[in-house]
């Protein structure tokens, strides 16, 4: 399709939200408005919106004074695929096919393209509706920072920037009761904001899923700190973060969602065993949805404000299909088939690991095994 064809477009939030989001839908939608003439809609609660025809006009004043505001004036939902629409149908509760009532709503009101801001899950569903003939562009949004084909995605500098300051603060508690604080965070099956944090807070120990880890090498760091004076222990947790020959702690199973999985407890259940093993008082901290909320980080305003204007200009440039992002500095864009079902994770040549590694960080792997897991995790890295 032409650029000059484009004179309708739709804005989409899936998933959870994230800060930054507003700050693309203002750049996408004035970018339309100003510098192309577009008319610009909202699609409103994720693709829900898109199946239940809840879509509503986007004027220059509904995009003005956004761009600090965290959360999204959309509204967002992470349960809504249209591929697997969970309803009810004669009062029994399911899953089914709606995605032709999505099509339907994007040709009735005859958009010529749709940007889709979202992580792996939408960018999933919106590679399938992109093959039902609709023109998507996708921008990467996640504060796991766990999106395939980017090195950023905003809304993770926010996530970071939370946690670093929380474990700051539980330090100085820590410290006047010579505890062990666990800190619990979010990443799901990535470890970028345990391990961001983390490091940024000189948090003792860092567990992340890329890494499974040892219970007993744990609690060794935590003897070996009182042992030689130190008063506290910190420790930064993925929600993700599993033991050696264990499981990831799952809290509960949400049927309706496209990832039913919700990971949460592993703070606890180091915590407890800390404390029974050494003595050493011990408390969990779980961050939650802290991480999510409020003002988005300037790095993540200015990145968010540079992908939403990529993204429209592909739309007006007719390059469906595809997704904005940043890669080696640059922005840039991919085919959505190369983002969709694919969860990107800290390798093991990540130069952040290696220094955390290098200053004396324990990731939960015994050091005097110098044939061990942690030594043959790294050595893969740099082949």
């Amino acid at each position: 399709m032409a650029g000059k064809c484009i004179r309708r477009v739709g804005i989409l939030t899936g998933g959870g939200d994230c800060p930054g989001l507003n700050a693309v839908i203002r750049a996408v939608g004035k970018t339309l408005i100003n510098d192309c003439g577009v008319e610009v809609f909202g699609v409103e609660d994720g693709f829900r919106g898109l199946v239940l025809d809840h879509v509503r006009p986007l004027s220059y004043k509904d995009l003005s004074n956004i761009l600090t505001l965290g959360g999204t004036i959309l509204g967002s939902s992470n349960k809504d695929n249209p591929f697997e629409f969970y309803s009810e149908s004669e009062g029994k509760p399911g899953k089914r096919d709606r995605s032709d009532d999505a099509l339907r709503t994007y040709r009735r009101h005859r958009l010529d393209a749709l940007v889709c801001l979202g992580g792996d899950g939408t960018m999933s569903i919106a590679a399938r509706i992109a093959k039902m003939g609709v023109n998507i562009v996708g921008v990467p949004k996640t504060i796991d920072n766990d999106l395939a084909e980017t090195d950023r995605t905003f809304g993770f500098d926010t996530a970071v920037s939370i946690v670093s300051e929380a474990l700051d603060r539980v330090h100085t508690t820590a410290a006047s009761h010579h505890r062990c604080i666990v800190v619990e965070t979010m990443g799901r099956y990535a470890g970028w904001i345990a391990l961001y944090a983390g490091a940024a807070s000189g948090a003792d120990v860092i567990l992340i899923p890329e890494i499974p880890f040892d219970p007993k090498a744990v609690c060794e760091v935590v003897r070996s700190r009182y042992d030689n004076g130190k008063v506290c222990t910190i420790i930064c947790a993925a929600e993700g973060a599993v033991p050696i020959g264990g499981h990831m702690v799952v809290e509960k199973t949400v049927a309706a969602s496209h990832d039913p999985i919700r990971l949460g407890g592993i703070g606890k259940v180091v915590a407890d065993i800390i404390e029974k093993e050494t003595g050493v008082d011990s408390r969990a901290v779980v961050l939650g949805h802290v991480q999510r909320g409020g003002t988005p980080t300037p790095f993540d305003r200015a990145l968010a404000t540079c992908l939403g204007h990529a993204a429209a200009m592909l739309v007006m440039a007719g390059r469906f299909g595809r997704m904005v992002r940043l890669k080696d500095g640059k922005i840039s864009d991919v085919e959505l088939s190369k983002v969709a079902d694919k969860v990107r994770k800290v390798p093991p040549d990540e130069p952040l690991l290696l220094a955390a590694m290098a200053v004396g960080t324990s990731f939960g792997v015994r050091r005097d095994l110098p044939a061990g897991r942690m030594h043959a995790w790294r050595r893969a890295g740099r082949r």
